[in-house]
């Protein structure tokens, strides 16, 4: 997650119901309607696989070993970052995935974006995932945003594994240049035309999932998107908070900027764990999420296990659930 810039809003399947409110999709049909009875309307959680931490973990490791191989990171314009996208890129086409390379500048140096799309599915409608993959100069970027970046490749490898066929077109992307100013995403979007812009009915993004002091956030940007996550965090008896810290920070704010609908997941970066927090979430109030944000200190080491497991996957259910 870049850094605030004055001027800039600062399971096996699991197949569990629970009580909520029922949402919409991005299509504005009902999900898990029911006739009005005594209780609230019940909403039945797609099937969707139970991603294996090891498998988001082995990645971490891979992204890592770039990062100290290439200068301590995995920045825009250094060969750490351009390692880091041939690493995914070789995982989804070996696993069935188109894949595309963009390419800008920024700062004088060459960035990369990484587009892959899973064959299928009405491509009028396409259900798009998404993370920043470069990590500021500093150091390795595991949490911010290897975090989000393995979760997001990990998803697209469940997909292939399981020969996922929705009805709605997957598409996934990898973004470079967002700890300059979410550079790579705003190409990206910038360079849909508008029609291609109104296909694409829903943008997730996954900026930090691993804090190792973490809170479980979750953006408010889109009705239908907020509710599914949160339908999949009651259906495992996990609070949730409105994410507010990175309002405006993030690779999301390019789509919402032209319509596209938003949503995401956050685990907290250099804001403070309140006493409040400790107590639903557990950890150490007064401490930052993660008091290693955008230094030398944020490498595998600074990953909590269960917030990346919860977080990726939510971040699987979400997928699953906006594209069938």
């Amino acid at each position: 997650m870049k850094l605030s810039v004055p001027g800039r809003a600062a399971a096996t399947a699991v197949a569990v119901t629970v009580l909520a409110s029922t949402a919409l999709l991005t299509t504005g049909t009902a999900v898990g309607a029911a006739p009005a009875r005594d209780s609230a309307p019940t909403v039945t959680l797609a099937a969707a696989p139970d991603l294996p931490l090891a498998n988001v973990k082995a990645h971490l490791t891979q992204l890592q070993s770039i990062a100290t191989a290439n200068g301590g990171n995995r920045a825009h314009g250094r060969t750490g970052y351009r390692a880091s996208l041939d690493y995914v890129k070789a995982k989804l086409d070996a696993a069935g995935f188109t894949t595309t390379i963009q390419q800008f500048t920024a700062s004088s140096r060459t960035g990369y974006n990484l587009i892959a799309d899973w064959p299928g599915g009405d491509t009028n409608q396409v259900i798009m995932a998404g993370s920043h993959l470069d990590s500021v100069t500093a150091g390795a970027g595991i949490n911010d945003n290897g975090s989000g970046s393995a979760a997001v490749l990990e998803i697209a490898l469940a997909v292939s594994r399981a020969q996922y066929q929705p009805t709605k077109h997957l598409r996934f992307g990898w973004w470079g240049a967002e700890e300059l100013g979410m550079v790579g995403s705003k190409y990206y979007v910038n360079n849909l035309s508008s029609a291609n812009r109104s296909r694409v009915k829903g943008y997730l993004n996954f900026d930090m999932i691993g804090s190792p002091n973490p809170g479980y956030f979750v953006y408010d940007d889109d009705p239908t998107i907020e509710q599914t996550f949160k339908d999949y965090y009651a259906g495992i008896g996990v609070a949730t908070e409105i994410e507010t810290e990175g309002d405006g920070r993030s690779d999301h704010a390019p789509f919402k900027n032209v319509g596209i609908p938003v949503g995401g997941l956050f685990s907290g970066a250099d804001y403070i764990k309140t006493a409040a927090q400790a107590t639903k979430w557990g950890g150490t109030s007064g401490l930052a999420f993660d008091r290693c944000y955008h230094s030398s200190c944020d490498t595998t080491a600074n990953i909590n296990d269960t917030a990346l497991d919860r977080n990726s996957d939510a971040a699987a259910y979400a997928v699953w659930k906006l594209s069938e």
